[in-house]
């Protein structure tokens, strides 16, 4: 945890300082800045919080772990939830409509009230497209890359039950923990606050696609879309050079 806390950190005060650098080389050489903006025009990053709902055709695309028990009883967990989560972006704009960067992002689906949750972390190279409409810029585009999505199982407890002299078949907590590759289509808008501050609202719909087995499906290659997905909404402050040219 510490260690995304510092990349989020990095992705924050990043591009403040590579702005500052920038401001001073303008201010020593104003004619060499301003040709070298006719590409280059800015850099930003910043952090985003985000919640979700994601879904599954079924609970065992959830719960993907062995050794749960029987079909009837996983069958009758539950397959869909809200998401929360929080990430960085760092991008370097472009020509005045193209960001091009790098994202991660860390989302938790809490199930059952047990301790259960899906958690999933990606990341990769982002890109998009945005238009200048004053002060607000709408966007579209996607990331590419890969993640994990860990799935730990803790099972409900009856209350009152003791279950170390009960006679029969106990489900155990259980954890795994699956690679995928992804794509992440999006679409937002950044509303200026002042020239080097904005407000960013962006939705997605992550696609994992990854080499995943359970106990009621067979092994897939990578081409299997794996669950739970869905849309989330993110919100959040972007720093850096964030006026036109």
């Amino acid at each position: 945890m510490q260690k995304r806390i510092t990349y989020i950190l990095i992705a924050v005060l990043l591009p403040l300082c590579l702005y500052a650098q920038e401001q001073e080389d303008y201010a020593s050489n104003p004619r060499r800045s301003r040709a070298s903006n006719s590409v280059y025009t800015g850099i930003s990053g910043g952090v985003l919080l985000h919640g979700g709902y994601l879904f599954a055709d079924s609970p065992d695309k959830i719960f993907s772990n062995t050794g749960l028990g029987s079909y009837d009883y996983v069958m009758g967990l539950p397959r869909d939830g809200f998401c929360y989560g929080i990430g960085g972006t760092l991008r370097v704009h472009l020509i005045n409509h193209i960001h091009i960067g790098g994202e991660y992002m860390v989302s938790t689906m809490p199930l059952m009230n047990t301790g259960s949750n899906v958690r999933t972390g990606w990341g990769g190279a982002c890109i998009d497209v945005y238009a200048n409409w004053g002060k607000v810029r709408p966007l579209i585009g996607g990331t590419i890359g890969g993640g994990t999505m860990k799935r730990l199982y803790v099972p409900k407890q009856e209350e009152g039950k003791d279950y170390a002299n009960e006679d029969e078949t106990k489900y155990n907590a259980s954890y795994t923990k699956t690679p995928f590759f992804m794509l992440d289509p999006y679409i937002g808008m950044e509303i200026g606050l002042t020239s080097h501050l904005a407000l960013m609202i962006r939705i997605d719909y992550l696609l994992p696609f990854g080499n995943m087995k359970t106990m009621l499906t067979e092994g897939v290659n990578w081409s299997y879309f794996m669950a739970p997905s869905g849309p989330r909404l993110y919100m959040g402050i972007m720093f850096g050079d964030l006026t036109k040219k």
